[in-house]
């Protein structure tokens, strides 16, 4: 008992991977948690879910990844919800068995259920998108009078990767976020600085009560001075790598495996001119090694349109900002979140097109 860890919970919920960490209330450092069979690396779970109806016992993180390539994983493997959640605009695959918000409970419930007993929660603090906030946020709330920690609080995304990375209140920051199935990129205004207050994290429940119809508590987020984005991500990256080699791919397998040389190529320590082995199933089914270099895997990249497609993003993100009276000149940071930017190539792109920023990246990476 007296190894036990006593304090706040931290669950950051994305599209691609959630982040999960723990502060015990005598340390001001925060522990990424590891959960066998869940996390991917410290403190990092892939945001799936893999739910049979027969067996009602859902699969989440990795052990729902390596799930993804099985019988009927049309319905039973299920990922890329978290940006559904509240979004009455977007449209789901109606073949999952579960519905998106479905799906975010499972992976809640069963997450919170397997956070190792050594952590004892007092507080959790939970975060959501700022375009889809009022809608996340009542997801939320009915969520959490299924959950038994006595005080749980809410703060919008672009807050929390501006804490993590201590900018100043009142700043203006850009996010790039390349997931695995969305490009999205905002300028927003975070709270506080000038003689104001600093951003506060929203009460849901307190002392185990529900306290978020209180009216005299204000939802705070950032504000928003631009946004744009795009059906883009990882898993494209992954179809395109894949291609270069085997252009009539049938195998699915192939595209995860396209997944892990594209990791081991985001590494900042890999070099130009080491080629790296890839296993990938050819047309008569055998397995065949392949090589890709950084120096290749840039071309597929450029030849695929990437960085033309992120400059016309970035041009209309701008041009939004300029609407508002804001430029680049009046950027504290910008922030990388997502798996995507931390290919090399992506890195160097920013850092062109906006040199004069400092470039941010919250933990983990």
């Amino acid at each position: 008992m007296k190894n036990n860890l006593s304090g706040t919970l931290a669950i950051d919920l994305g599209n691609t991977n959630t982040v999960i960490a723990f502060q015990d209330q005598k340390d001001i450092n925060s522990i990424l948690i590891e959960i066998p069979n869940i996390t991917s690396s410290p403190g990092v779970i892939p945001t799936a879910v893999w739910f049979e109806e027969s067996s009602k016992i859902p699969k989440i993180g990795i052990s729902a990844l390596k799930m993804r390539n099985k019988y009927n994983s049309d319905l039973f493997f299920h990922s890329n919800f978290k940006r559904l959640i509240g979004n009455p605009i977007e449209k789901f695959n109606q073949k999952n068995i579960l519905n998106p918000i479905e799906c975010g409970e499972k992976f809640f419930k069963f997450l919170l259920a397997s956070i190792p007993q050594k952590y004892v929660i007092k507080r959790l603090v939970l975060t959501a998108p700022i375009d889809t906030y009022k809608g996340y946020r009542e997801w939320l709330v009915n969520l959490c009078k299924e959950i038994t920690v006595d005080e749980i609080a809410l703060v919008d995304e672009p807050t929390a990767a501006s804490l993590g990375i201590n900018v100043p209140f009142g700043s203006k920051i850009m996010t790039l976020d390349i997931g695995g199935s969305t490009i999205d990129m905002n300028i927003v205004k975070i709270e506080g600085g000038e003689g104001k207050s600093g951003p506060i994290a929203e009460l849901l429940k307190f002392k185990g009560n529900d306290v978020s119809s209180i009216s005299k508590q204000k939802i705070r987020c950032a504000e928003i001075i631009g946004k744009t984005g795009s059906k883009f991500g990882g898993k494209d990256i992954d179809q395109w790598i894949v291609d270069y080699f085997i252009p009539d791919n049938k195998f699915a397998i192939n595209i995860s495996r396209g997944e892990e040389i594209k990791c081991k190529l985001s590494s900042s320590a890999i070099k130009n001119e080491n080629k790296y082995p890839t296993k990938l199933f050819t047309e008569q089914s055998q397995e065949k090694v392949f090589y890709l270099s950084k120096e290749i895997f840039e071309k597929i990249l450029i030849e695929n349109c990437l960085l033309n497609h992120l400059n016309s993003l970035l041009k209309d993100l701008l041009n939004q900002a300029r609407g508002k009276f804001c430029t680049v000149d009046d950027l504290n940071a910008i922030i990388l979140v997502g798996g995507g930017t931390q290919i090399p190539l992506i890195k160097e792109w920013i850092t062109k097109k906006i040199p004069k920023v400092e470039i941010k990246s919250p933990p983990p990476h």
